[in-house]
C-alpha cells in the first residue's frame, strides 16, 4: 500500500501571528489603545466570536441521512476546523498535520491513505457553519476535528447532526454543548464527541482543589473571580463562588467582563480595593496582557490564577517583556513542560524540531494543539476498532468504537462518558487516589521567562511562586 502525505487548506490561509506586546507610553496614541497603564498592547491576537449560539432550522433530521460518508475507497479525509489566523489555530493546524503525517508513515488507517483538509472558522459561528458545510459537501471529509469557541461549536451542531459526520471537539469546553444537544436528543446528536479539554464544570471543581493548594502554600484565603461574558465560563461563575465559600474562603469580588474590554484599570482597582489575595480569572476571549502590564508596573502582589488562553502562547513572557511573570493558567498538555504521559515530551520535541524555523508559536502548540493531535489518533484507533469509517451507513459502529476509547495521548489518558452519563460522549476527568481531578495541569510564568508546571503535584516541575516584585 502506498500512503500519501497530503495537507490542504480551505478558507483563508493563516497570516503572520498577531501578538501581544509592551511599548512605552509615547506609542500609546498611535496604537489607539486605552490601556491606561503607561504601556499599550497590540490588537487582540485571538479572534473570538462573542456572539450567541447560532441555531439552524434542521430540526428532525436523522444522523447519517445526508450524502456524506460515501467515501468508501479512501483516502480517509479529516476535516480540521479552527481559527487558523491566530496562534492557537496555527498550533492546532500544525499538530493535525503532524498526526496525519505520522499515521501515514505508519501505514495509514485500515491501509487507506489519510489526508487532512484545514478550514478557517475565523472565530465566527456563521463562518464555521459555512466551512463545516463545505468540508462535508465539497471536501467529502469523513470526520471533523477542532472548533475553539463554544458558541462556534454549537453553531455547527445541527448541521453535523443532520449529516451524521463524526465531530470531535478539541478546543471548546462548555458543558451545555453536551447537555443541551446530545443530552437532550441522543439519537440525533450521537455523532458528537469531545476528547479534550475536560468541560468547564470539571474545571471549576479542579479549580477549588487548586485553591486549596494555594491556601496550603501561601495562606491565601480571599479571592476575586473574574471571567469572560461567554458560554464556556457559566459553570465557573455558577459553581466556583459557592464552592469557595463552602470551603471557608472569602469571595470578595465577582465580575463578568465584556470580551471587548481594553481598559483594565477599573478592574484592577476593584481587586486592590477588595484586598483579594488572588484574582481567579477565566479568559478565553479576553487578552489580559494590559492587565498584567499594569500589575507589574504597580508592583501589585495579588496572584493571577485560573485560565488565560492568550497566556498559553509559548513566547508570552517575552512578548510582555516580563509582565506575565507569576501569571498562571491551566492548559492541556501542561504547555509541554512536563511528562503528563510518556508521549507528551516526545510530541513536544517533535513539534519544536519540525517548526523551529516557522512563524510562532514554535516552542509548543497551545492547548488546542495537544487535543487536536490526540483526537486524530483517537479517531484512527476507533475506526480500526470498529472496522469502518463509513458514517453514512454504519455510524453506530463508529460511535461504539469511540466510546471504547482508552487512549494514552499527549494531553493525558483519554476516555469518554457513555450515552447514559450526565455528560454523554464527553472527555472523562481523571482523578488521583483522593478523588482530586488530575488532568487539569496548571503552568506559571516564573522569573527569567521560565514556564513551569506548578500543579498537580505529580506533574509539577516547580513550586508555585507568589508575586515578589
Amino acid at each position: 500500500m502506498m500512503t500519501r502525505h497530503n495537507e490542504q487548506t480551505t478558507g483563508d490561509q493563516h497570516t503572520d501571528e498577531q501578538t501581544t506586546g509592551r511599548r512605552p507610553t509615547d506609542e500609546r496614541n498611535a496604537d489607539g489603545s486605552t490601556g491606561g497603564t503607561g504601556y499599550v498592547r497590540r490588537r487582540h491576537f485571538l479572534q473570538t466570536a462573542g456572539a450567541a449560539a447560532v441555531t439552524s432550522t434542521l430540526a428532525g433530521c436523522i444522523p447519517g441521512s445526508g450524502d456524506g460518508g460515501d467515501n468508501l475507497e479512501g483516502p480517509i479525509r479529516i476535516g480540521h476546523l479552527a481559527p487558523l489566523q491566530n496562534p492557537l489555530g496555527i498550533g492546532s493546524r500544525r499538530t493535525a498535520t503532524m498526526a496525519v503525517d505520522q499515521i501515514s508513515d505508519d501505514g495509514g488507517i485500515m491501509d487507506e491513505e489519510v489526508e487532512v483538509v484545514h478550514a478557517d472558522t475565523g472565530g465566527n459561528p456563521g463562518t464555521a457553519q459555512t466551512e463545516a458545510e463545505r468540508l462535508v459537501a465539497e471536501e467529502d471529509v469523513d470526520v471533523i476535528v477542532g472548533t475553539f469557541v463554544s458558541e462556534v461549536t454549537q453553531a455547527i451542531m445541527d448541521y453535523v447532526a443532520q449529516e451524521g459526520v463524526p465531530l470531535i471537539v478539541t478546543g471548546s469546553s462548555a458543558p451545555s454543548t453536551v447537555t443541551d444537544f446530545i443530552g437532550q436528543d441522543y439519537d440525533r446528536y450521537k455523532n458528537f464527541f469531545r476528547t479534550g479539554p475536560i468541560n468547564s464544570t470539571f474545571q471549576a471543581e479542579a479549580m477549588v482543589d487548586y485553591v486549596n493548594h494555594l491556601n496550603d502554600l501561601h495562606g491565601w484565603s480571599s479571592f476575586a473571580v473574574v471571567a469572560d461574558d461567554a458560554a464556556w465560563v457559566e459553570p465557573h461563575l455558577n459553581v466556583l463562588p459557592d464552592a469557595l465559600e463552602e470551603q471557608g474562603y472569602d469571595l470578595v469580588m465577582e465580575q463578568s467582563l465584556n470580551i471587548n474590554i481594553d481598559d483594565f484599570s477599573p478592574v484592577i482597582n476593584d481587586v486592590v480595593e477588595s484586598d483579594a489575595d488572588a484574582m481567579i480569572r477565566f479568559f478565553a476571549h479576553i487578552n489580559a496582557a494590559p492587565l498584567l502590564v499594569e500589575r507589574a508596573q504597580r508592583e501589585l502582589t495579588f496572584g493571577i490564577e485560573g485560565i488565560h488562553v492568550t497566556g498559553m502562547h509559548p513566547a508570552f513572557a517575552q512578548l510582555t517583556e516580563g509582565a506575565a511573570t507569576y501569571e498562571t493558567t491551566s492548559q492541556s498538555g501542561g504547555g509541554g513542560t512536563t511528562d503528563i504521559t510518556e508521549n507528551t515530551i516526545p510530541f513536544v520535541e517533535s513539534y519544536r524540531e519540525r517548526f523551529a524555523d516557522s512563524d510562532p508559536p514554535v516552542g509548543h502548540p497551545m492547548y488546542m494543539g495537544f487535543n487536536t493531535y490526540d483526537a486524530i489518533n483517537v479517531y484512527k484507533a476507533a475506526v480500526e476498532r470498529g472496522g469502518t469509517w463509513d458514517y453514512g451507513n454504519d455510524l453506530d459502529s463508529i460511535v461504539d468504537a469511540m466510546l471504547a476509547t482508552d487512549h494514552t495521548g499527549v494531553a493525558g489518558q483519554i476516555q469518554l462518558y457513555g450515552p447514559d452519563a450526565e455528560y454523554p460522549h464527553d472527555a472523562k476527568e481523571t482523578r488521583d487516589d483522593e478523588g482530586t481531578i488530575s488532568n487539569f495541569p496548571i503552568t506559571q510564568w516564573q522569573p527569567q521567562g521560565a514556564l513551569e508546571c506548578v500543579y498537580p503535584e505529580q506533574h509539577a516541575t516547580a513550586e508555585h511562586m507568589a508575586p515578589r516584585w
